[in-house]
């Protein structure tokens, strides 16, 4: 047993610079997606977009109080996320949903649940022995 708030785990050496280079990459892909989805409006285009049809500014901004102007900036916000691709189809550009960017997100905040269930489970160990 070990003493109240010391890891039992040992740490490892530094980081190598590569490995500093990719954590610090993941990050700022998990933070703008997240940045990415805090937005209301944002949020509704990805919902919208989820149903695997591409669509066209037009078709996005129909029965919306907002200007295709605006929603075209929502998208550009989307598309730096990787969560939205565009390609153009003729005169008209056509966004669709790219569910990768969404599926890491859910499997580090699956991780991160984890290493909070087991710290719990450290800390009730910890108090009922």
């Amino acid at each position: 047993m070990t003493a109240a708030g010391q890891n039992r785990r040992r740490t490892s050496s530094a980081m190598s610079p590569k490995s500093r280079k990719r954590a610090a990459a993941a990050w700022h892909g998990r933070a703008s997606t997240f940045a990415a989805l805090g937005d209301a409006t944002r949020l509704a285009l990805v919902a919208t977009l989820a149903s695997g049809e591409p669509r066209s500014i037009a078709e996005l901004t129909a029965g919306s109080k907002l200007t295709r102007q605006a929603i075209t900036k929502h998208l550009r916000v989307l598309e730096g996320a990787g969560m939205v691709r565009c390609a153009r189809a003729g005169r008209e550009s056509r966004f669709a949903f790219d569910p990768r960017p969404v599926e890491e997100m859910r499997e580090y905040l699956a991780s991160v649940s984890a290493q909070w269930d087991a710290a719990l489970g450290r800390l009730r160990d910890f108090v009922e022995s």
